[in-house]
């Protein structure tokens, strides 16, 4: 019974520059039982990766983002005067439940100002990292959910990762350092597979990724893969994320992060006192 689904991107596989192409997948995932269950119980919300950005791989380069941007939105039921359609980038942020009880989402867009890999080569663009920031220190959340489509956390892997964006990579551990926020937690996909990955910034509480990927496929072949920063072993099966805050538990309330396989028994779980993740214990 969650009460909030987060599409992490790769929503649908468009890959196209034809709009009605890619329109026709979101159509027929809306279309899908399961999925039209899901939409009737739970709210929806999510963000993007390449896929359904329109191409692999894709950076800002690519020309019917705009185009694309609208249709994501109208996947999601997004209304029309909200700020994701005139801005350039699908970003946002949710605010569930009160202080005590409060927890933030914040969905990055990792594509609509993404510049090829490289030293000092940027992510999100100069407006979003403005956003990110004032959501961060104007936030009063005892939680708050990073989602990112592509990984934050990885650095051994050469796929795409935010670890081929070095200087944006420490911009983003640099701004969840500074604003000083507790119960920060990242969430991404894209893999074909799921893990927990852990790491500490310098003078700061360690931070926690679930990676959970896919829903539908996933990659079967897959070798033992190299994290030196993962906790517990991947799980390379049909997977989703739960994240959950038991708010009742004593002597206070407790964080559990899960990935859970198709028959919705947990393959990765670490439960542990949501106070842990406080600059003040470290």
């Amino acid at each position: 019974e969650p009460q909030l689904w987060i599409w992490t991107g790769d929503n649908v596989y468009g890959d196209t520059l034809d709009m009605s192409v890619l329109a026709t997948k979101y159509r027929e995932q809306s279309a899908n039982p399961g999925y039209q269950q899901l939409q009737a119980r739970v709210p929806v919300t999510g963000t993007w990766d390449d896929h359904d950005y329109g191409t692999n791989d894709g950076d800002a380069s690519y020309p019917m983002k705009a185009e694309s941007q609208q249709l994501l939105l109208d996947f999601l039921g997004v209304p029309a005067n909200d700020p994701r359609r005139t801005r350039e980038g699908v970003y946002s942020s949710y605010v569930l439940g009160k202080v005590p009880r409060q927890v933030k989402v914040i969905l990055l867009d990792v594509r609509y100002h993404r510049e090829p890999p490289g030293p000092e080569a940027d992510v999100l663009g100069e407006e979003q990292w403005r956003w990110l920031e004032n959501e961060l220190n104007g936030s009063t959340a005892q939680l708050t959910l990073i989602v990112s489509g592509t990984q934050m956390l990885p650095a051994d892997h050469e796929w795409e990762r935010w670890a081929a964006y070095p200087a944006a990579r420490q911009r983003l551990l640099d701004l969840i350092t500074e604003s000083g926020k507790p119960g920060v937690v990242l969430i991404s996909g894209d893999r074909h597979f799921a893990e927990l990955t852990r790491f500490k910034p310098k003078g700061f509480y360690p931070l926690y990724e679930v990676t959970s990927s896919g829903l539908t496929h996933f990659w079967e072949e897959m070798p033992d893969e190299v994290n030196r920063a993962r906790i517990q072993r991947f799980y390379k099966g049909l997977n989703f994320g739960l994240i959950e805050v038991l708010w009742e538990a004593r002597p206070g309330p407790l964080l559990r992060l899960e990935v859970r396989d198709e028959r919705n028994h947990p393959q990765i779980r670490i439960e542990f006192p949501l106070a842990d993740l406080a600059v003040a214990d470290w």
